[in-house]
């Protein structure tokens, strides 16, 4: 059996900048379902905040009006010591990327290049063209191989263990052999990205099932207002492809039917580089009215910025159209409709990524700081990861190297595991049943048609009747083949459990939250209502179900108020 002192499961932004925030002195191994440079992390593409004020139109930004832009875009539910902590970070953080190599597009004198974001008075998102994303991970991967961490790749963890209080390691399936293995740990750090695969439409990356999530909430770590979920306004109609923001922060129109700019409807001031949840909205709402293109989407313009612009600023994006839509985006206009992007809750931890069990660390999108609160800003996502995945490695070796964690007894361990490998026993005895991937997709349905941009308490009731039936029909699922290696069969089905869940504790928020506020948009209450609900949501685990209790927000000099674009 294996040991390390901290394990940091997921290998993506969050999880390596973990990683190289760990002391040396300490034994550590990343442990991540794909190869880390095939994480979630390099589909983001327009950029990451910092109030560098390198852009002429931004010479006066701050990261106090970083800070104020945050809580306002997350309609005033974002914990405010935590998102002071993470804008102030920023500025060092960046230019410590920089130096580490990251190719960031730069301004004719040298500097960072900055363009406008939605929910920012400044223009202060930093960007590598639209591939931002994917040059942050190679970089500090890059730096992971150069410091000798190890990885475990294509391992999926299929159980946390917490033993009197305290996590003292995790189950592993080896999805190359087969096999399943136990390894100790002092400290486990969990970096494991979102949920989108819930949702039928999201721009999430088919591994996005969730899982992590899913087993803290199993171990009785609590979820934190899960009931956010963020939709994106423009992913590629017919493919949920993410069509960067930074195409609206570059000057992209919305154009609705009769190729007008409606959101001077919804956001007179902002238009096109408003929040979020605002556009997200704006565009379905459209939709609905009748104004959309076959009922289904809207226009995303570009061509008047022109080839040279498109191709030196957008090349990701003009390469998607080609290759996934057949046409250039210089020559036509790009059929958009919103689809689920992002988690603003997650796993409940404080602002050194903290939980309640002691050893546990979460970080990234998979956690709940909170510094997005009700709606998260784009430019923000990046920054979370990297700002608190390394505190979160900073924390977890302080707790080791303090004396804190502890190595439990094999037998613990070994008990797991062979729970674990009972489990896929009883599947391999099973010839018939429920076929898991027609279960996902009744899910799918459910959330994405109960749950989804508007919601309705009637709707909410029956999502939560249907996917206790999806649970009863769960308990029938079989695998169509006898071979586990390389099965995407028995990895969805091993994360299924942790989807089900998820999708009810979002469900059982939405329903107790009785008010409108950023992505969470009741029809039957919509108005935000700072007396009864400017409180955190938390969800434990029970075997009656979920249970809720409400937490205070943080707030400091930011006093809530009517949020206007």
């Amino acid at each position: 059996m294996d040991c390390h002192d901290i394990l940091i499961i997921g290998g993506g932004l969050a999880g390596l900048s973990a990683a190289l925030k760990i002391s040396s002195d300490l034994k550590v191994a990343v442990i991540s379902k794909v190869h880390p440079l095939r994480s979630h992390s390099v589909a983001a593409q327009g950029g990451i905040n910092a109030a560098l004020g390198n852009n002429p139109d931004g010479k006066d930004d701050s990261w106090e009006k970083h800070t104020c832009d945050t809580i306002k875009g997350s309609d005033f539910l974002a914990d405010q010591d935590a998102v002071e902590m993470m804008c102030k970070t920023a500025i060092p953080v960046l230019y410590e990327l920089d130096g580490l190599g990251a190719p960031f597009s730069r301004f004719p004198d040298g500097s960072i290049a900055q363009r406008p974001f939605g929910g920012a008075g400044f223009p202060r998102t930093c960007y590598a063209a639209d591939r931002t994303g994917m040059i942050l991970l190679h970089t500090l991967f890059e730096q992971c191989i150069k410091k000798g961490i190890a990885f475990y790749n294509e391992w999926l963890v299929t159980n946390l263990i917490i033993h009197e209080g305290q996590c003292v390691g995790v189950v592993v399936y080896d999805i190359a052999s087969g096999k399943t293995h136990s390894i100790k740990a002092k400290a486990v750090i969990f970096t494991t990205g979102g949920y989108g695969r819930v949702y039928l439409r999201s721009t999430n990356a088919f591994i996005n099932l969730g899982s992590g999530i899913g087993m803290a909430y199993r171990a009785g770590i609590p979820l934190k207002d899960m009931e956010f979920v963020q939709f994106h306004p423009t992913s590629l109609f017919g493919k949920n492809i993410l069509i960067t923001e930074g195409a609206r922060g570059e000057g992209g129109y919305l154009l609705n039917n009769k190729g007008r700019r409606f959101m001077e409807d919804y956001a007179p001031s902002s238009m096109e580089l408003a929040p979020r949840d605002i556009i997200a909205r704006a565009i379905q709402t459209e939709i609905n009215k009748g104004n959309g293109i076959e009922d289904k989407y809207v226009h995303l313009d570009l061509r008047h910025l022109g080839r040279k612009k498109i191709e030196k600023r957008l090349p990701g994006i003009q390469e998607i159209c080609i290759y996934f839509a057949g046409f250039d985006p210089v020559e036509k206009v790009i059929p958009i409709q919103p689809a689920q992007h992002y988690s603003m809750g997650g796993i409940d931890v404080d602002e050194f990524c903290a939980s309640l069990v002691k050893g546990f660390f979460a970080a990234g999108e998979c956690a709940c700081v909170s510094v997005h609160g009700a709606n998260r800003l784009g430019g923000n996502s990046l920054l979370d990861a990297v700002v608190f995945g390394k505190i979160s490695g900073e924390s977890a070796s302080n707790f080791v190297e303090g004396g804190g964690g502890k190595i439990a007894g094999d037998n613990i361990l070994f008990a797991e595991a062979k729970r674990w490998e009972q489990k896929i026993n009883d599947l391999m005895r099973k010839d018939s049943g429920e076929n898991v991937y027609d279960l996902l997709y009744q899910l799918k349905d459910i959330m994405s048609i109960k749950a989804g941009i508007f919601r309705i308490k009637a709707d909410l009731t029956d999502a939560l009747s249907q996917i206790a039936l999806l649970r009863e029909k769960f308990k029938k699922a079989f695998i169509s083949g006898n071979c586990f290696r390389y099965c995407q069969e028995f990895v969805t089905i091993s994360e299924f459990d942790s989807m089900l869940d998820i999708a009810e504790v979002i469900v059982f928020g939405a329903l107790k939250r009785e008010e409108t506020r950023g992505s969470h948009y009741r029809l039957d209450f919509q108005k935000r209502d700072d007396t009864s609900w400017l409180k955190h949501t938390l969800v434990n685990w029970s075997e009656k179900g979920p249970k809720v209790s409400f937490k205070d927000v943080k707030i400091g000099k930011y006093k809530p108020v009517e949020r206007k674009y």
